[in-house]
């Protein structure tokens, strides 16, 4: 048995049955493994494409999300998503071909230390070193990337490692590739609770990991055990995420923010009292030193309790302790009602007789009322902020934490391989459907069907208001796009293509999408908006 059928094998025995992966000489004998694994490859056309795939699969099912590449240039090819993918709290294996560890020093093909160029954009990143050690090396892997707050983890794998003789050993246990639990001590936890009871506007703020997308059922049962709002917050605008409306209001007038697993840093305004009143207690819990050393530096005396425990164990503890008496259903409902809070309508007029963001969005929305089991994914800057506000499904994925953008397309393929029976609704700015436009392509030879809507202003518009508010309209540079017709280079890939200027077209145009069967772009003219923000009204 070689090193590769090892690791093959190991991965399957995770739960893996697919595998987002760019081909590359250095990974051929692993490719070789998972047909007798019986593990699917999806070829992308780019290397990042494979990480953003494994990262929102990883959101969608709560399994390990694994992708893979080739060497040097292909590990290089695939960095950036990875920060995307730990800021989202996504467990990715990132598997990655390396030179022969017999030829290290003598100038093989594509040698390159990688371990330092992913160490600080993963929460592991080693170099396997022995064929009969990949099972072991798989299973350490998984277990860091799942474990504590969720993460990418890389493993590079020489060339001569995967093709070497793994002598008789043996797939690891079932114990060792699961999620290591990280429990809150029952001491600390009665504190909290009773931090939580003797609080009259308490709010529990998590991160990406304890959204609804993963967690739904868990969130509504803390909710309902400890009588307050629990709000997940995973966009870098923060308080400006205007997914959450007038929420910066519930913030200023909570008198005990308990982070479950949220990062007290620039989304919240650093904890300073610009955003909640100087008498609101702290309480954070975190399975990271570093998360609970921030939350000191920020919060001084403010924070009354930093707790080492994983949100998702912690959240069962707290409800368990729970007993859902607080009686407080108006603050509840006063926080739901300034989360739904829209300062913006469908029917607002644009100012140059162009569809709006909102009017788009709505359109969409209509459309993942009709579906049934629906994601929606939204991505980009300003465009990507209208599609958080005006849509929502069961399911939602957005570009995270990060800033960064681009990802939205890959992530409609990830999303439709892991929910096949959902429908699948993309929405992304004409700058951010750039970034892997090829993977239509990938999307066309998978068979894989879901819509992308592209707001299409003409513009890179977040950078464009940026320079409008801060240096003037006599001062623009560098954001203007053409009028390209993506929804013909998405027919030319072997997808459907619609192109919508007027606003009576939008629907008909998105059924016909929908119906197509194929990995579809409408491709939508649209007025290039400042986005909304909740904040601030």
């Amino acid at each position: 048995m070689r090193g590769a059928d090892l690791l093959a094998q190991t991965l399957a025995a995770a739960g893996v049955t697919k595998i987002f992966s760019l081909s590359g000489n250095q990974i051929m004998p692993v490719y070789d493994a998972c047909i007798d694994a019986k593990i699917e490859i999806i070829h992308t056309r780019h290397e990042a494409a494979a990480v953003f795939m494994a990262d929102a699969y990883a959101q969608l099912t709560g399994e390990i999300g694994v992708c893979m590449v080739t060497a040097a240039p292909g590990a290089a090819n695939a960095l950036g998503p990875l920060f995307t993918a730990r800021h989202s709290e996504s467990p990715v294996l990132f598997l990655t071909g390396d030179s022969p560890l017999s030829l290290d020093g003598r100038g093989a093909f594509q040698e390159l230390d990688q371990v330092p160029m992913t160490a600080a954009l993963t929460k592991l990143s080693f170099r396997a070193q022995s064929a009969a050690g990949l099972g072991t090396d798989m299973a350490r892997a998984i277990r860091m990337a799942l474990s504590g707050r969720p993460g990418p983890v890389h493993v590079a794998l020489p060339f001569d490692v995967v093709e070497g003789d793994a002598d008789s050993s043996a797939v690891p246990a079932a114990g060792a590739l699961k999620r290591e639990e990280m429990a809150i001590r029952s001491e600390e936890a009665a504190i909290v609770t009773q931090a939580l009871a003797d609080a009259k506007r308490p709010l529990v703020l998590t991160g990406p990991v304890m959204n609804t997308t993963r967690q739904s059922s868990a969130v509504d049962a803390l909710a309902a055990a400890v009588d307050a709002p629990v709000v997940a917050m995973e966009s870098p605008r923060g308080l400006k995420d205007p997914s959450l409306g007038d929420f910066a209001k519930a913030l200023a007038k909570a008198d005990l923010l308990l982070c479950l697993g949220k990062p007290v840093n620039f989304t919240l305004g650093f904890g300073g009292t610009k955003v909640c009143a100087g008498d609101c207690k702290w309480i954070v819990i975190d399975p990271e030193a570093q998360e609970r050393d921030r939350a000191h530096l920020n919060l001084g005396d403010r924070l009354k309790l930093a707790v080492a425990a994983d949100p998702r164990d912690a959240a069962v503890a707290l409800t368990n302790a729970g007993d859902g008496k607080g009686a407080r259903a108006a603050w509840r409902a006063e926080v739901d009602d300034l989360i739904a809070a829209r300062h913006f309508s469908a029917q607002d007029p644009a100012p140059d007789g162009k569809i709006t963001p909102a009017a788009l969005s709505a359109a969409v929305q209509r459309q993942i009322d009709a579906a049934g089991e629906a994601v929606v994914i939204c991505d980009g800057g300003e465009f990507g902020q209208w599609a958080q506000a005006g849509t929502s499904a069961s399911n939602r994925l957005i570009n995270g934490p990060s800033g960064a953008i681009g990802g939205g397309l890959c992530y409609a393929i990830a999303a439709k391989k892991a929910r096949p029976d959902a429908a699948v609704f993309a929405l992304m700015g004409d700058g951010t459907v750039g970034f892997h436009f090829a993977e239509f392509e990938t999307a066309a030879r998978e068979n894989t069907p879901f819509v992308v809507v592209i707001g299409n202003d003409e513009c890179w518009n977040a950078e464009h208001q940026i320079q409008m508010r801060a240096y003037g309209p006599d001062r623009l540079i560098g954001c203007q796009l053409s009028g390209a017709r993506y929804d013909e280079a998405v027919r030319g890939l072997g997808g459907h293509g619609e192109y919508v200027t007027d606003l009576a077209d939008l629907d008909a145009a998105l059924t016909r999408a929908v119906q197509s069967g194929k990995a579809a772009c409408v491709n939508v003219v649209i007025a290039g908006l400042p986005a909304p923000s909740g904040a601030g009204h």
